[in-house]
C-alpha cells in the first residue's frame, strides 16, 4: 500500500459510529500553501482559540488511548494508530511526537514531515523530542531545503544547542554530503555525547573519507569517551577504506580491551577489514573463532577470498557454508560476492547456475545483483547475455552502465561501447571517472583520432584531466592512435606519476618501435625511485621484441627474479617467445617452451606458430598447431581460424612450389588431418580434410608430372580436380596472398 494510502486508508473502512467530521482529511493536506510554505504565520483567530502548551512534553491526558497508540506504533500498525489519534480530544505534543516517530521509523517520511507541519499549524508546541525525527525524515527524503528550514527554526526556538537535536543535524548533513555544515554543528556543541562522536565517525566513513573518520575516532579516545560497538564498527570500516592495517589492529585492540571482541557485528567487521588489507590468515582466524556464524560472516569471508584472488577458497567456503548449516541459504549479498570468483577464472557454467538460483529465489530484479551478473558475463566472453540483462533492467544506475560498457570493451565490441557511452550522455546520470577510464580503451582500439580528441575534450570539461588513472588511459589512447607526440606531452603534464603512468609511456614507445627510448624511460623511472612491477616488464620486453633487441630482452628477463623478486608470468614468456620468433631463432624458441616452468598456453604456441609461418617452417607450424588445437579442442571457431590463417597458406605455398615438401611427405596429408581435427568436430574435420586433399593432390601430381609448368596455370588446372565447395574456404586467402 502506498504511503499516502497508509496514512488515510483507514478512513475508507472505518467504524460507522465515527462522525463524518472525524473522517475528514487532515487540514494540512487541504491547505497546500501551509505545507509548501510552512513559515507563513497562522491566522490570528486560530491563535486565540488554540490553548498554549509548555515548551516541554506534557503528561498525556488520556493514558489509556496514549498507551494503546504507542503500542500500535511499536508494532508498526500505523493505520490503527491513526484511528486512535483521531479519537483523541486535543492531543498534546507527546502524542504528536509518538505519531511522527512512528511515521519516520516505518519509512513514511513524507507523511512524518506533513504531520509535523500539521502539528505546527494546529498550534501544538514542538520540543526537542519532535525535531530529531523530523530531521531524520528530511535526511531520508534527501531534502536539504527542508532540513535547512528546520535548522533555522531551531535557532528561533533555542534548540540549536540541544545535544539530541544536534546529533540528528549532524547525521542529516552527513547523509546529504554537507560535511562542512555537519562539522560546524559538531564544533559548536557545548556538550557532546557518544552519539555525537559516532555520528561524525560514521558520517565520514559513509562519504568514503576513511582518514577523517579515523581522525575523529582518535580524538574521541583522547577526550576520554569510551567507544561502543558502533564506534568500533565504523572505525573498522574506515580502516578498510584506507587499507590501514595498523589502524585496524589498534581498533581490534580497543575491542578486546572493552570486552567487545566476541560481538558478531564486530567480528564480521574485523573479517572485512583484514580481508581488504590482504591478511586472509587473520580473517580466517577471526572467522574460526565465531561461535554462532550467520550469513553476514560467511559473506564477508567469501568476499575476502574473491578480493584477494583466492578463488578456489571462495568456492570451498561457499560449499562449507551449505554443508555446515542446512538452515543457511545464500542471499543476494552472497551471490554478489561470489560472482566475481566465477568471472575471474571464467567458470561460465557456475555463473549461469548462480543466475538461475537468483531467478528461482526471486532475488531479481536487484540492481546490484544484475550489475554483478553483467560484469560476470562480460568477463566470461558472453557479452550478448550481459546485454540481455542490461536492457531488461527496470532500474539502472551509473555502475550498471559502466559494467555494460566494460563488457563491450572486454569483448572487442568497441563501437557498441561508444554508442552506449553516447546514450549515457542523454540520461540524467553523469559519467564518472570509472566511465571515462572504461571507454578510453575502446577509442584506443578503434584508433580513431577524432573520437580520441572528443573524449579528451570531454574529460577536460568534466575536470577529470588531473586524475592520474584517466590521464594514463588518455596517454595510451593517443599512442594507439598514432599520435605519440601528444601522448608524451600528456605524460609530462601528469602531476603524480605512478608505476602505471611509466608502464603506459614505455608501452607507447614500444608499439611505435622505439625500443631504445623505452629502455631509457625504464632507467629514468628507476632513478625516480619508482619500483617496477610485472606489467612494467611486459611493456619493456615487448619493446625489445618489436625492436629486435635480443640481448637487452634476455638481460631484463633474467633480472626480473634476480633484481626485483618478480616471478615471470606467462605474459613475460610470451614476449620472449615473440622476440625469438622475430629474429627467426625457432630452435631456441622450441627449447625455451620446453624449459618453461609454466604450462604453455595457446598464446605461447600461437607465438611459435606465427614465427614458423613468418619463416616458412611447416614442421614447426604443425607442432604448434597440434598443441593449440589440443588446448582449444572445443573451440570450433578457433580451430578454423588456425587452419585457415596458418596451415592452409602453407599448403598453398607448397601447392605452387614456393616451399619444399615436409618430411614424410607421403603420410603427411592424413596425419595432418588426424592431428588437427577432433572426430566430433565436423566443421573443423571437413576443413582439415579439404586441406589434406589439397596437399595429397599436390604430392600425387608432383610424382606424375614433376614440377614443370607455370605456377598459376598448374593451380588453375588442379583446381578442377577438387570440389568447388571445398575451395570456398581457401579462395579468399589464395586471392589475397597471390
Amino acid at each position: 500500500m502506498a504511503a499516502t494510502l497508509l496514512v488515510h486508508g483507514h478512513f475508507c473502512n472505518s467504524d460507522p459510529k465515527v462522525s463524518s467530521k472525524q473522517l475528514q482529511r487532515p487540514k494540512v493536506n487541504q491547505s497546500p500553501q501551509l505545507v509548501t510554505k510552512p513559515r507563513i504565520s497562522k491566522p490570528a483567530r486560530f491563535r486565540r482559540n488554540t490553548p498554549r502548551t509548555s515548551k516541554t512534553s506534557v503528561k498525556p491526558q488520556n493514558l489509556t488511548l496514549t498507551r494503546a497508540l504507542s503500542a500500535f506504533v511499536e508494532s508498526r500498525s500505523m493505520e490503527n494508530a491513526l484511528y486512535l489519534f483521531q479519537q483523541m480530544n486535543c492531543p498534546d505534543s507527546y502524542v504528536w511526537n509518538v505519531m511522527i516517530r512512528g511515521f519516520t521509523n516505518n519509512g513514511l517520511l513524507q507523511e512524518a514531515l506533513d504531520f509535523y507541519y500539521r502539528m505546527v499549524f494546529e498550534g501544538v508546541c514542538t520540543d526537542n523530542f519532535t525535531y530529531p525525527f523530523v530531521i531524520k525524515a528530511c535526511a531520508g527524503l534527501l531534502s536539504l531545503v527542508e532540513g535547512e528550514k528546520l535548522h533555522a527554526k531551531l535557532f528561533k526556538l533555542g534548540l540549536n544547542l540541544d545535544v539530541y537535536v544536534c546529533n540528528s543535524l549532524i547525521s542529516m548533513y552527513m547523509k546529504l554530503g554537507c560535511v562542512e555544515d555537519a562539522q560546524k554543528v559538531f564544533e559548536e556543541m557545548p556538550l557532546r555525547d557518544l552519539v555525537s562522536w559516532n555520528s561524525m565517525i560514521s558520517g565520514y566513513k559513509m562519504l568514503g573519507d576513511g582518514s577523517g573518520s579515523l581522525m575523529y575516532f582518535r580524538e574521541m579516545l583522547d577526550s576520554g569517551i569510551r567507544p561502543d560497538k558502533f564506534s568500533l564498527i565504523s572505525s573498522l570500516g574506515a580502516s578498510s577504506l584506507e587499507f590501514s592495517l595498523q589502524s585496524g589492529k589498534e581498533i581490534h585492540g580497543q575491542a578486546i580491551r572493552n570486552g567487545l571482541e566476541t560481538d558478531n557485528m564486530i567480528q564480521t567487521s574485523l573479517i572485512d577489514m583484514y580481508s581488504k588489507c590482504g591478511k586472509m590468515g587473520y580473517a580466517e582466524r577471526i572467522f574460526n573463532g565465531i561461535l554462532s556464524r550467520n550469513i553476514v560472516a560467511w559473506n564477508a569471508l567469501i568476499a575476502g577470498y574473491c578480493l584477494n584472488g583466492h578463488i578456489l577458497d571462495a568456492f570451498s567456503c561457499l560449499k562449507s557454508m551449505l554443508d555446515d548449516d542446512k538452515e543457511l541459504n545464500p542471499d543476494t549479498i552472497t551471490l554478489i560476492n561470489f560472482l566475481p570468483a566465477c568471472a575471474q577464472i571464467g567458470v561460465l557454467s557456475m555463473g549461469k547456475a548462480v543466475h538461475g538460483y537468483a531467478i528461482r529465489k526471486g532475488f531479481l530484479p536487484h540492481v546490484v545483483l544484475e550489475t554483478a551478473l553483467i560484469d560476470m558475463y562480460g568477463q566470461c566472453g558472453e557479452f550478448s547475455l550481459a546485454e540481455s540483462i542490461f536492457f531488461k533492467m527496470m532500474e539502472k544506475n551509473l555502475v550498471s552502465w559502466n559494467a555494460m560498457v566494460a563488457a563491450y570493451v572486454q569483448n572487442g565490441q568497441n563501437k557498441q561501447a561508444l554508442a552506449l557511452f553516447e546514450d549515457l550522455w542523454n540520461k540524467l546520470l553523469k559519467p564518472d571517472a570509472t566511465t571515462i577510464a572504461t571507454i578510453v580503451p575502446a577509442c584506443a582500439e578503434l584508433a580513431s583520432l577524432n573520437e580520441c580528441m572528443q573524449i579528451h575534450a570531454y574529460v577536460i570539461k568534466l575536470g577529470f584531466n588531473l586524475n592520474t588513472i584517466i590521464s594514463n588511459s588518455i596517454v595510451y589512447m593517443y599512442a594507439k592512435c598514432g599520435d605519440l607526440q601528444t601522448a608524451v606531452k600528456l605524460f609530462d603534464d601528469i602531476l603524480f606519476k605512478d608505476v602505471i603512468s611509466w608502464n603506459t609511456i614505455i608501452m607507447a614507445h614500444a608499439i611505435h618501435g622505439f625500443g631504445r627510448i623505452s629502455i631509457q624511460l625504464f632507467l629514468e623511472m628507476r632513478e625516480k625511485g619508482i619500483q617496477p612491477n610485472g606489467s612494467t616488464f611486459v611493456s619493456l620486453l615487448l619493446s625489445c621484441s618489436i625492436s629486435g633487441l635480443v640481448n637487452e630482452g634476455w638481460a631484463y628477463f633474467n633480472s626480473m627474479k634476480r633484481d626485483y623478486g618478480i616471478d615471470p608470468g606467462i605474459e613475460h614468456y610470451g614476449c620472449m617467445l615473440d622476440l625469438l620468433g622475430r629474429v627467426g631463432d625457432l630452435d631456441d624458441a622450441k627449447s625455451f617452451i620446453e624449459e618453461m616452468p609454466l604450462v604453455p598456453t595457446a598464446r605461447i604456441w600461437g607465438s611459435l606458430l606465427a614465427a614458423s609461418m613468418n619463416n616458412n617452417d611447416i614442421v614447426v607450424a604443425e607442432l604448434a598447431a597440434k598443441h593449440i588445437l589440443q588446448l582449444e579442442h572445443n573451440n570450433t571457431g578457433f580451430n578454423l581460424l588456425i587452419i585457415i590463417t596458418t596451415i592452409i597458406p602453407f599448403i598453398l605455398l607448397f601447392f605452387v612450389g614456393l616451399v619444399p615438401p615436409p618430411p614424410d611427405a607421403e603420410n603427411f596429408p592424413n596425419s595432418f588431418r588426424d592431428k588437427v581435427a577432433e572426430p566430433s568436430d565436423t566443421t573443423t574435420l571437413t576443413t582439415a580434410t579439404t586441406a589434406a586433399k589439397l596437399l595429397d593432390l599436390k604430392l600425387r601430381r608432383r610424382k606424375s608430372i614433376g614440377t614443370s609448368g607455370g605456377k598459376t596455370g598448374g593451380v588453375v588446372m588442379r583446381m578442377n580436380l577438387v570440389a568447388k565447395s571445398e575451395w570456398n574456404l581457401v579462395v579468399a586467402i589464395f586471392d589475397d596472398g597471390f
